[in-house]
């Protein structure tokens, strides 16, 4: 299969992906706000009582050019038919010690948020921007690890619970201090035409956990036309969610199109099901299409059913396709001991092409499913995956454990075949995102 090109750049997606801003509808009152006047005039009072006129049937209108200043967190979970268009820029304060004592707070991996969105038929729209001013942020988080480090929490950019047909459109994302999106207990979520980008200034404090979007119990998600250049995964759909249409996104440097982690928590049931990720562009990343659950001694179960990664194009990732079944950091002789309890059924990669960094030598795949007797490997099969190594010889795909016929040929982790290649490492250059790659 012919590799395609992709856009160099975000202005080249913008030409190839036009999102073309709607007029003004008829019959929605339209609702203005005063902008700030520097960085540090809050106009969050406004901002509020803004959406406040503009619910049940209208639209609050950021100006374009404008810059609209947010210090303090807002609960704006009582939204019904409202639009926001925006044009403008809506930027959060850098103040971390403010923003960590005050910040509305998540159980879920001690998540904070700037504020909270939530309600019915809610649209946000535009060619402007949101931005986290997360800089500060990565300076101070330099060297801690989000699932570890809990005395130095971040706020997620976006966050909405409790919504029903939410639609996010057109508008750009900028350097959140974590995740990008956090959606929680919602339904028929539709984010498209969107550009993501989390680019840190200081090669000491990169932007660690800069995903594009999380999810927890979400029915019915759509992603369409996305641009995505961050420091982690660039989809993440976590516990229960299911129903999921990702098609035509680029990423670069990220961690992959991963489904989880899920498991984390002792007891909880997480599942993610039904699910078509198709038509991706990954560059200069770890993985390519991921899935990750966690082993240990206090872990959850719950199962990952029915996921298709479709149409990947890869270069300079470590790892096209991969199942992780010893997450999180978990080492051989825990994980063997207290295996994954999470059941993997009919998961398909299909029509991969591309060239893997060289890291893993010659191994461009890894398939390790849980040693539990009681969890469920099967039904997982490659068709037309054709990712090469830069290392030369033949690619190999690992897999351990798996049950039934992975539709091509792989080797234990074991075996004398596979400690070879992946012995066999080299380095091969980035791929430059302002050249065509492929």
């Amino acid at each position: 299969m012919a590799i395609p090109n992709h856009p160099r750049d975000v202005h080249e997606f913008r030409r190839w992906h036009q999102y073309e801003l709607p007029p003004c509808e008829e019959g929605r009152w339209q609702v203005q706000i005063p902008w700030s006047k520097n960085d540090t005039d809050d106009v969050s009072d406004f901002f509020v009582k803004g959406l406040e006129i503009a619910n049940n049937g209208g639209t609050l209108w950021l100006q374009e050019g404008k810059t609209y200043i947010i210090g303090k967190p807002l609960d704006l979970t009582f939204l019904n038919d409202v639009h926001v268009r925006l044009e403008g820029t809506v930027k959060f304060t850098n103040d971390t010690a403010f923003w960590q004592k005050n910040a509305y707070a998540h159980p879920y991996q001690n998540s904070l948020m700037f504020w909270k969105w939530g309600g019915n038929d809610i649209r946000i729209y535009g060619s402007g921007t949101l931005d986290g001013n997360g800089q500060r942020w990565w300076n101070e988080f330099a060297g801690l690890e989000v699932l570890t480090s809990s005395a130095y929490l971040r706020p997620i950019l976006f966050y909405a619970e409790n919504a029903t047909n939410l639609a996010i459109e057109g508008i750009n994302y900028r350097n959140s201090p974590i995740w990008h999106n956090f959606i929680v207990t919602s339904k028929n979520v539709y984010l498209h035409d969107l550009t993501i980008v989390a680019v840190s200034t200081n090669s000491s404090a990169p932007s660690k956990n800069t995903d594009f979007i999380d999810s927890l119990n979400v029915r019915n998600l759509t992603v369409e036309r996305v641009w995505v250049n961050i420091g982690d995964d660039c989809f993440s759909p976590k516990s229960n969610t299911t129903l999921i249409h990702v098609n035509t996104m680029y990423c670069n440097g990220s961690h992959g199109e991963s489904i989880g982690s899920l498991g984390q928590y002792p007891g909880e049931q997480s599942i993610v099901e039904d699910a078509l990720i198709e038509n991706v562009w990954l560059l200069n990343g770890d993985n390519g299409a991921r899935i990750k659950v966690w082993a240990g001694a206090n872990v959850g179960y719950g199962r990952v059913n029915n996921v298709t990664f479709r149409n990947f194009h890869v270069g300079h990732v470590d790892t096209s396709a991969l199942i992780d079944s010893c997450y999180f950091n978990v080492n051989a002789s825990t994980c063997a001991k207290y295996p994954s309890k999470m059941n993997l059924t009919n998961i398909r990669f299909e029509n991969f092409v591309g060239t893997t960094s060289g890291k893993n030598g010659r191994v461009v795949a890894t398939i390790s499913c849980s040693t539990s007797p009681d969890a469920v490997c099967k039904n997982i099969t490659f068709s037309n995956f054709q990712v090469t190594s830069p290392c030369g010889g033949p690619a190999l795909i690992a897999c351990n454990g798996v049950q039934g016929d992975l539709g091509v040929k792989c080797y234990n982790t074991t075996s004398s075949e596979y400690k070879a290649a992946l012995n066999q490492t080299c380095k091969s250059p980035l791929k430059p995102v302002e050249k065509h790659p492929w």
